[in-house]
């Protein structure tokens, strides 16, 4: 019942966004028609096109802080992910600022930033639900015996065979 609930605020997490967010990538690709140089249309709609796929990855980033928001809860992330998650995006920074590349990527690396503050946010104002999938499937729960159990969603581990 619980992931099913999850899986509908996420599902309209995803609706809205894409309402929002699709038709301003288009207008945005029309206005950089009208106001921007394009070496020909091929650049434009290249131009255009990562511009999308770079919305899209804000998009499929964000239904993660609507779900914490509406169940006033975040999904448990132990430590070792955590801090991978951390250091990723530390380093997509510094890689976006010291590389030579388009300003719209640079912005894309700061958009995970943004996602990623206020997730830590979340993290601080919301308590761990340890019953709830994380973003990779696995439920951290408290067994009866006051030992944590790993589940992820039904497989087996080595450790269970």
């Amino acid at each position: 019942a619980g992931e099913k609930l999850t899986d509908e605020i996420d599902a309209v997490g995803m609706k809205w966004l894409a309402r929002v967010l699709y038709p301003m990538v288009g207008l945005w690709a029309m206005y950089s028609l009208v106001t921007n140089p394009h070496k020909s249309w091929w650049s434009w709609l290249i131009s255009s096109l990562a511009n999308g796929v770079y919305t899209f990855g804000f998009i499929a980033m964000t239904p993660q802080l609507f779900v914490n928001y509406k169940l006033k809860s975040v999904a448990h992330l132990p430590w070792k992910p955590f801090m991978y998650k951390a250091f990723n995006t530390f380093i997509d920074d510094v890689f976006s600022w010291i590389m030579s590349m388009p300003m719209s990527h640079r912005i894309a690396c700061l958009r995970d930033d943004v996602v990623f503050l206020v997730y830590l946010y979340q993290r601080y104002l919301y308590p761990v639900d340890k019953s709830r999938p994380n973003e990779f499937g696995m439920v951290y729960e408290q067994q009866e015996g006051g030992e944590d159990q790993k589940t992820d969603g039904g497989a087996e581990s080595k450790k269970d065979k």
